[in-house]
């Protein structure tokens, strides 16, 4: 089972058994989405060049 069908698994339990949204589940788990990494990632090369100027 690959890294990313288990964290699936993972979030479809907490999902279904505790009530907990996909985001909610992924923050318990300590996994981030894509698009947040992303955000974030930006977030930090925006910061960077700042520092440039």
């Amino acid at each position: 089972m690959t890294e990313n069908e288990t964290h699936l698994m993972a979030i479809d339990m907490l999902c279904c058994h505790l009530g907990l949204s996909k985001e909610e589940a992924q923050k318990q788990l300590g996994i981030q989405s894509q698009t947040d990494l992303q955000t974030q990632i930006m977030e930090t090369q925006e910061s960077l060049m700042g520092l440039k100027r």
